[in-house]
């Protein structure tokens, strides 16, 4: 009797376990899966936030439609490295010390005590029951060994490349050996889209949208494109006639008032200037060359949204499109990113749910670091105790205007900008200020920071800024600029080592 006791109860247990795994398959099957779309170098210029130049965009508009858009993002850095780096361990600049380039291997190591724990926001994923695949530009080359389950992993550079350059040599006035060389360039190549990586990498999404997987799949894509060289096929540049291309705003004397270390980091002699795209002739084909750029991934775009349209996955998906920083096209004096100002704080980020709005844009400041902890709500996972963002969801789901949405932007050390209520401060490290209210001058044309009518306002914004700030972090370095190299220096006490390309 006693032995078929404990029988009946081994099965009962045997059951119940059985039940239990079979209950967590479903569960886990119900979960949402999750598209993570980078793009390179991107801009506000699109046409669901700013239509810069009539610019052709019908797949983030699609996208658009789909849930809510961003009008008003921005990154915790400005420069490619460090921005990654924030979005992926949920981590800000100043927290992590990682103020430049960094290793993708790197990032998370003993010798930092913020990341050496730290969980990757796909690893979170995958933790918690997920299939994990990534291919292109996720991290700062591609991504950290084994953060993916499944990954095909990025071509070397921004190629093709033409065998010899068109237009830009990559030194300009910069010296061999001080400035570096930058990749900008810009010209019609190669013959056809399926020769650029971004079309491999999309073949390479599209065939795994058509897969049957037993968890839900966290699937990571990071385009190339916009980032330089602006190379792509003659087609996207034939979307532009120079005649009808617009410039952006520029004042050559802007720079007047602009604090030493805010010109320190704005000089980047290997970039073209401005004044050198005016006299040259150059200033719109750069601009053109750039919406081809924009054109051609939003082509790529839409056969990923037609991939998933086609797809069993198509009402299960959670969408969520970003890029790492702004981009200046002659603002402010030259062609690059690297700034604090809005043109390269300010990003694209659009969220697509099945449980969010459609069609909605929402205005007030956000921060990249919100990509972590809004993806894990969106998904109904157990948020994450390291993340400094904030889940954006309710602010997606809410009817109200939210006026207390800040973000804050970091550039190497004690060097921060904040956006709130329609004005930007800067504060550098050596505590001198920039101040720009954008309802009266949205080109940050003049500063204000010594204008007493805003004092009150500036204090304000004082508060809000970083208060813990870390030296850098010594596998993170930046040796296009001879500002952080010196900062590196100066507060690490050490010799900065040359960034390898």
């Amino acid at each position: 009797m006693k032995k078929n006791i404990v029988l009946l109860l081994v099965f009962a247990v045997l059951c119940s376990c059985k039940q239990w795994k079979i209950n967590q398959k479903a569960n886990l099957k119900s979960k949402p899966n999750v598209l993570f779309i980078a793009v390179d170098d991107l801009n506000n210029w699109i046409s669901p936030i700013d239509n810069f130049s009539n610019v052709k965009t019908p797949n983030f508009d699609r996208l658009a439609k789909m849930g809510v858009t961003f009008t008003n993002a921005h990154v915790q850095a400005p420069l490619c490295g460090p921005s990654r780096a924030s979005i992926m361990t949920g981590l800000r600049p100043s927290t992590t010390g990682i103020y430049g380039m960094t290793p993708d291997n790197d990032i998370r190591r003993d010798g930092n005590p913020a990341t050496k724990d730290i969980a990757f926001l796909p690893e979170y994923f995958q933790q918690n029951g997920y299939h994990t695949m990534g291919i292109g530009k996720l991290f700062h080359i591609h991504a950290p060994e084994n953060v993916f389950q499944e990954t095909g992993g990025r071509v070397k550079g921004f190629g093709p490349y033409p065998e010899k350059r068109f237009v830009w040599d990559g030194f300009g006035k910069g010296i061999r050996g001080t400035h570096g060389r930058t990749s900008t360039d810009w010209g019609a190549f190669p013959e056809n889209d399926t020769l650029m990586p971004d079309h491999q990498s999309v073949n390479w999404v599209k065939e795994r949208l058509d897969r049957n997987y037993d968890e839900p799949f966290f699937m990571g894509l990071g385009f190339l494109r916009v980032h330089v060289p602006l190379y792509v096929p003659q087609k996207w540049f034939d979307l532009y006639p120079l005649d009808n291309i617009e410039t952006p705003p520029y004042k050559s004397d802007d720079l007047n008032d602009i604090p030493a270390v805010g010109m320190q980091i704005n000089d980047l002699p290997m970039m073209p200037s401005t004044e050198w795209a005016k006299e040259s002739g150059e200033w719109k084909k750069i601009v053109q060359a750039y919406l081809a750029c924009i054109s051609y991934v939003d082509y790529e775009l839409g056969r990923v949204l037609d991939a998933l349209e086609a797809s069993q996955y198509k009402d299960n998906t959670i969408i969520v499109l970003w890029s790492d920083h702004g981009y200046r096209l002659g603002e402010k004096g030259t062609f690059a990113k690297h700034a604090l100002w809005e043109t390269a704080t300010k990003a694209p980020l659009m969220f697509a749910a099945p449980n969010l709005p459609k069609g909605k844009k929402i205005e007030a400041p956000v921060e990249m670091l919100s990509i972590y902890p809004t993806l894990l709500e969106l998904s109904g996972l157990k948020a994450y105790d390291k993340n400094e963002g904030t889940s954006l969801v309710s602010l997606m789901k809410s009817d109200k205007i939210n006026k207390k949405n800040y973000a804050i932007t970091t550039f190497g050390k004690d060097n921060h900008a904040i956006k709130k209520d329609g004005f930007r401060y800067i504060q550098y490290e050596d505590k001198t200020e920039e101040f720009y209210d954008h309802n009266k001058d949205p080109n940050e044309w003049t500063n204000q920071a010594n204008n007493p009518i805003y004092a009150s306002k500036i204090a304000e914004l004082k508060k809000l800024l970083p208060t813990k700030n870390v030296k850098w972090d010594e596998k993170s370095n930046y040796t296009f600029q001879p500002y952080f190299v010196n900062q590196k220096k100066r507060v690490n006490g050490g010799r900065a080592k040359p960034e390898k390309k």
